[in-house]
């Protein structure tokens, strides 16, 4: 008998609701419901055609220890867990498989020994937002509470931290301020650093069709021509422009008193200082745009893009393109200038829209999986260390011990010939994963755990939409938050849930300013379209109607200045490019989610995409001279990739995507990073290439 269930996509931030038919407790099809809230009954090729990973046989459906590890700790075991560790079995050249409960066992040993010899501050979590607000809280509490150490963070260092630190100061919260349905509502809508339709393509459908419709105008700035800049105004930029860019419009709306008084005279504090430092800036006058050659266009254009942004009602849409660079940060806050400046928040049709990567982030933030951040953006009794001081301690001897939960660092993440190195001096990495990705295959115990498609809990979306999933099929295998309970029950005693749903209780009453009145119960009635937090009797759609969620209620301006530097550094002071020298960008391909994890284990998404491929300019051709490269910089090199060229990256700029991990493209990035949340620099990098 099929049966037709519905739950939540496990891929983007988008977070469509989905409908499985099941037969035999295997996923027949995904679709989506013509009534539904966020899919619109549509979804993407991953959200309808990715669910193949679910019975992948290279699934994780035990526990595993890695024999070294029994090897080294043996001596030192207690005769019980000693004894036991002599009947193992052997699963694989690397492993032994363990009884769960053994294995528990014996991490909760591990960590409490760890602990005895080197002190709280030597254990570390990273992980999150691949699975449930149930088990994102917990993993927080766990590192928190059990271990005692401040040391929690999770893939947000890798996106939208900047988002978070752009926003919160100056409105008091750091996500979207209205749902997606607005682009519908609103006049003007721009789109900055997204490749919309390959990243978030059921917010692209929207956007396309409100253009279409002539409703509203749309303006795509990024540094390459992509897909949804067909559908209105292309703006293309150097690499690294974007604050210098925003400045740019938020001076043409100051020197041409665009600006909405009134808005800012009730509800912002520090206009008159952040004017006269803008209006004084020679930064942020667009004629500085005549200086750069190959955009001297955007003296002219910036200002049109700024009129109709001020004159309107309109939206302000940014990724990763964004938040992936130096400055991500100050970027952001510029961002949330225009809008108070112009009034394009607190209204139906307007607001701002940072597109968030992974489909439970947004809840993995709101939890507490960031080290300056308890569950609901309360202030830690201690500040725990970001993800790349964390790997700078690894590197010193100072942490021993790392517990990750859907985090695959020894891939995502920037530097990855210093990860590797790092990951080599802890003594205890435990992994709770569905494969045996990079990060798992350096784990001495691994979890083989629950997937999004077999289990019950909360995910938030990037619009601040809970929606609860439910299983679509079953397993035996232990929920993230599970696998937690059971070793803290062997160090301490103190985690009490039969159920994720206790453990969604307890979330609510320390999320309470956001997730309050979002019972279970609510949360099933209200399935397909979800509640936006946050929720009390009803939930709240658009955020800052009558205020901010700052102290006072007031939204802050805040100026920071752009600094010369890079591809326009060279072009401003018209310095020569070397022949193998490029400037490069990535991002990602429609049929690919992130570590490809779970894609590359579904053969229809996988077959489409089945390696990075570089793009080049067509005018580049004969330059480059091949078809195939390596990308160089002096942190590492990448594999031999293929090139394609095209003539939608200008000359003298590469992009590529980092899905497959054998690419080795995240080897290639250093240190650099946001300077106030050190989010690395993975959308702007100076590159030599080798020619293949």
């Amino acid at each position: 008998m099929i049966a037709d269930i519905s739950s939540v996509c496990t891929y983007c931030g988008v977070g469509c609701d989905i409908t499985a038919q099941v037969e035999d407790n295997k996923i027949l099809k995904i679709y989506a419901q013509n009534d539904g809230y966020v899919s619109q009954g549509k979804l993407c090729i991953k959200g309808s055609k990715g669910f193949g990973f679910v019975a992948s046989d290279e699934r994780i459906r035990n526990t595993r220890v890695k024999k070294s590890f029994i090897e080294k700790n043996f001596k030192e075991l207690p005769r019980e867990l000693k004894a036991r560790a002599k009947t193992l079995k052997e699963f694989d050249k690397e492993y032994f498989e363990a009884p769960y409960e053994f294995t528990t066992s014996l991490a909760a040993w591990k960590l409490t020994d760890i602990k005895q010899k080197y002190g709280r501050h030597s254990f570390c979590g990273m992980g999150g937002a691949r699975t449930s607000c149930e088990s994102s809280y917990m993993f927080q509490k766990f590192i928190r509470e059990a271990i005692n150490s401040p040391h929690v963070d999770c893939c947000a260092r890798v996106c939208h931290s900047p988002s978070l630190k752009g926003m919160k100061p100056l409105i008091g919260e750091g996500a979207a301020t209205n749902p997606f349905d607005d682009i519908y509502e609103t006049e003007n809508i721009i789109i900055m650093g997204s490749n919309t339709t390959e990243a978030h393509p059921i917010v692209a459908n929207r956007i396309i069709k409100a253009a279409k419709a002539k409703t509203a105008s749309v303006t795509v700035i990024d540094v390459r021509n992509i897909q949804i800049g067909k559908y209105g105004k292309e703006v293309i930029i150097p690499y690294e422009a974007n604050l210098l860019v925003l400045n740019m419009m938020a001076y043409v709306i100051l020197n041409e008193k665009l600006y909405d008084n009134d808005f800012i005279d009730t509800r912002c504090v520090g206009f008159e200082e952040y004017k006269d430092s803008i209006l004084n800036d020679p930064f942020a006058n667009p004629e500085f745009m005549k200086k750069i050659e190959g955009y001297e266009y955007l003296a002219d254009t910036i200002p049109e893009v700024a009129r109709e942004y001020a004159k309107k009602k309109s939206m302000f849409f940014w990724g990763l393109g964004v938040t992936e660079h130096l400055d991500g940060s100050y970027a952001v806050m510029a961002i949330v200038h225009l809008s108070l400046l112009t009034g394009n928040i607190g209204k139906t049709g307007t607001g701002l829209m940072p597109l968030r990567g992974q489909n439970n982030v947004q809840g993995a933030c709101d939890t507490g999986c960031l080290p300056y951040f308890d569950p609901d953006y309360e202030k830690p009794k201690e500040i725990g260390l970001m993800t790349p001081q964390l790997i700078d301690e690894m590197l010193k001897g100072n942490i021993k011990a790392m517990y990750v939960m859907g985090e695959d660092i020894a891939h995502i993440h920037p530097n990855q010939n210093k990860v590797h190195k790092a990951l080599e001096n802890l003594e205890l990495i435990i992994s709770n994963e569905l494969f045996m990705n990079e990060i798992s295959k350096k784990a001495d115990i691994v979890f083989g755990v629950k997937s999004a498609y077999e289990k019950t809990g909360v995910y938030v979306n990037a619009m601040r939409r809970l929606h609860l999933s439910q299983p679509l099929v079953q397993t035996d295998l232990p929920d993230d938050w599970e696998v937690l309970r059971d070793i803290e029950n062997k160090i301490n005693g103190e985690f009490i849930y039969e159920t994720s749903e206790d453990v969604w209780n307890e979330t609510r009453e320390k999320v309470k300013t956001r997730f309050n009145g979002a019972t279970y119960h609510k949360l099933s009635k209200n399935r397909n379209r979800g509640m936006q937090w946050p929720i009390e009797k009803e939930d709240t759609p658009i955020l800052h109607i009558e205020k901010f969620r700052t102290q006072n209620g007031k939204g802050y301006f805040q100026y920071h200045r752009y600094k010369l530097r890079e591809q326009i550094k060279k072009l401003v002071e018209k310095e020569t490019f070397l022949k193998n020298e490029f400037y490069l960008t990535t991002g990602r391909t429609i049929v690919h989610y992130n570590n490809s994890a779970q894609t590359i284990r579904t053969e229809a998404l996988n077959s489409r995409y089945d390696k990075d491929i570089v793009l080049a300019s067509k005018e580049d051709e004969q330059r480059i001279g091949s078809k195939q490269i390596i990308i160089k910089t002096p942190y590492g090199q990448t594999a031999i990739l293929p090139v394609k060229y095209t003539k939608n990256i200008r000359p003298g700029t590469l992009y590529t995507t980092f899905h497959h991990p054998e690419s080795k493209i995240n080897f290639i990035f250093g240190d650099e990073a946001d300077e106030l949340i050190l989010t690395a620099r993975f959308k702007s990098i100076r590159v030599e290439i080798e020619p293949v």
